[in-house]
């Protein structure tokens, strides 16, 4: 019987892993989706800089979370030596490298934000400063329970705040750190002529729409295997997923009338809004969130891209993971109470107070980080560098080359 015991644990610690592996596969390959989106949505003098950024903030972003974030967000370090590590099928290593790809997208988020008119270093460095020690300390304090902030929740609303697979803890973060560095960085010249503000037509529709589809395709992983244990796998979190995922097209498709840049980010904006109450929502419940965050998306990107010629959000970052994630923690708080036909474990006082929680963060820690580098050294491209794309400016070589011979 103990034999068959230590076969049973042995399988299910290696099923764990496998399931978690899978899932920072899946969430790894959304880096993708985040690069083609830009990608297609920048000028084409900005195409080659779009995608060598994501590449590099993805991996320096896996540097300083490796020796920095994790230790700061849930205590554990990787100094031990290999045969420790690599105990229990290497769980916690797999595991690091889940929870290092949700990391990696505040960055990506930000950098959709910040496009065509920022230098490289001074980006790299600001995101180095994100991953590292801002993005982990509101990490640790929702999903690892540091500094006491769950249970003053649990106390005096009745439950801790919940947030399945990050609407706020990634998303709203991210959306609202890169709120804080558009301000700080200012508009693209020319969005401002003769007194009306100019809004710039994305330069690849195909590419855009690749994006897309890998950012939902990966979002699977990033929701359902959010359980990080194979015993916690629900087809609820999948089923949700879907919903708000179609209420996002929905919507967006509807208000947005049929326009492919809106249609394409219309279930991103679904997927941001149901990560927190992914495993809680009745499905249908899912399906208003993501129809109300698709319609969000729409509504307040065409409103902020006529009317403010200030801010200069290139692929409506704020909006769809800023706006639609804090919707998200607060709709967790709505549709996962079981008079809405959701599973219960949460009040809408703490959902509504955890959210806004992470939005403070995120602009606090967002603008000390971007004002801080910027005053030592400018994140800004200079007006000649602008002018003639950050491709050529930066990385010396455009996305094409129109002559072969």
């Amino acid at each position: 019987m103990e034999s068959v015991q230590n076969h049973v644990t042995a399988l299910i610690s290696s099923a764990d892993t496998l399931f978690i592996l899978l899932g920072a596969i899946m969430v790894f390959a959304m880096h993708a989706g985040f690069a083609f989106l830009e990608v297609g949505t920048v000028r084409h003098k900005n195409q080659v800089n779009a995608l060598v950024k994501i590449m590099s903030d993805f991996g320096v972003s896996a540097l300083v979370y490796f020796f920095f974030g994790y230790w700061l967000a849930y205590g554990v370090t990787f100094f031990d030596g290999a045969a420790v590590l690599a105990e229990n099928n290497g769980y916690e290593l797999v595991k690091f490298f889940f929870l290092m790809t949700f990391a990696a997208a505040i960055p990506a988020i930000i950098s959709g934000g910040v496009a065509e008119r920022a230098k490289f270093n001074p980006m790299l460095i600001a995101a180095a400063l994100c991953v590292g020690l801002v993005y982990p300390f509101f990490e640790g304090l929702i999903w690892n329970g540091n500094y006491g902030f769950q249970e003053w929740l649990e106390v005096n609303f009745g439950a801790g705040f919940h947030d399945f697979a990050g609407s706020i803890v990634v998303h709203a973060v991210g959306g609202w750190i890169a709120f804080a560095a558009i301000i700080v960085l200012g508009s693209r010249n020319g969005r401002y002529r003769n007194g009306k503000v100019v809004a710039f037509a994305p330069s690849n529709i195909p590419l855009l729409a690749l994006g897309a589809w890998i950012l939902s395709i990966g979002w699977f992983g990033f929701n359902v295997m959010s359980a990080q244990a194979i015993e916690g796998i629900s087809g609820l979190v999948a089923m949700n997923s879907l919903m708000a995922m179609v209420g996002g097209i929905i919507s967006s498709l509807v208000i947005g009338k049929k326009d492919p840049g809106f249609i394409h980010n219309g279930p991103l904006a679904g997927l941001v809004a149901v990560c927190a109450g992914s495993d809680l929502m009745h499905p249908i419940g899912a399906l208003m969130t993501g129809l109300v965050a698709g319609g969000l998306f729409v509504w307040v990107f065409t409103y902020v891209q006529n009317k403010f010629a200030h801010f200069d959000d290139v692929l409506g970052v704020w909006p769809l993971h800023g706006l639609c994630g804090l919707w998200g923690g607060v709709a967790a708080g709505i549709f996962g109470l079981e008079a809405f036909g959701g599973l219960g474990g949460v009040t809408f006082m703490s959902q509504l107070i955890g959210s806004l929680a992470g939005v403070l963060f995120a602009v606090v820690g967002g603008f000390i980080v971007y004002k801080t580098v910027n005053a030592i050294m400018p994140i800004r491209l200079s007006e000649e560098d602008e002018f003639n794309g950050a491709d050529v400016a930066i990385h010396k070589i455009g996305a094409t080359n129109l002559n072969n011979n």
